[in-house]
C-alpha cells in the first residue's frame, strides 16, 4: 500500500489546495505503479508553521514540500515497473509543481522508503 506523507508549510494549506494535492499525488503514484495503487494510496498532509521550517539554517526558507513515499520494497524493483524510483520521483515532483506552481520545483524533495516484505501490517495482520 503506497503511503505518502507530505510536510508542507502551514501557510500553503488554504482549504482549497489540500484536495488538489491529494488527488495529484495519488494520480502520480498510480501513473507509475499502476491503477491498483490508486484505491489503496494514503496521503497525509502535515502543515508546519513557517517559523518551524528552515533551510540552510534560515527559518522560513523552504517554500515547497517534502514528500515521503513508503512502499513495498518489491514494487521498486518489479520488472513491470522499470526504473521505478526515478519515475516515482519525477512523477511526484511534477504533481507537486502542477498544484503549487513552477517556482516550487527547485525545492520539492521526494524521499522513497522501501519497506521489506513482512515489515508492514494492516488491521493487525502482516502484509
Amino acid at each position: 500500500m503506497p503511503h505518502l506523507t507530505v510536510q508542507i508549510r502551514e501557510e500553503t494549506l488554504d482549504g482549497s489546495i489540500e484536495a488538489k494535492l491529494i488527488r495529484a499525488l495519488t494520480d502520480a503514484v498510480a501513473a507509475v505503479a499502476g491503477e491498483w495503487a490508486r484505491s489503496v494510496a494514503v496521503v497525509e498532509l502535515f502543515g508546519i508553521p513557517e517559523h518551524r521550517w528552515g533551510t540552510a539554517g534560515i527559518p522560513g526558507e523552504a517554500p515547497a514540500p517534502v514528500i515521503t513515499l513508503n512502499l513495498r520494497e518489491g514494487a521498486l524493483t518489479h520488472p513491470r515497473i522499470p526504473d521505478a524510483p526515478a519515475r516515482l520521483i519525477k512523477s511526484l515532483t511534477e504533481a507537486a509543481v502542477m498544484v503549487l506552481g513552477e517556482t516550487a520545483r527547485k525545492h520539492v524533495t521526494v524521499l522513497i522508503v522501501g519497506v521489506p516484505a513482512g515489515r508492514s501490517g494492516v488491521g493487525g495482520d502482516v502484509v
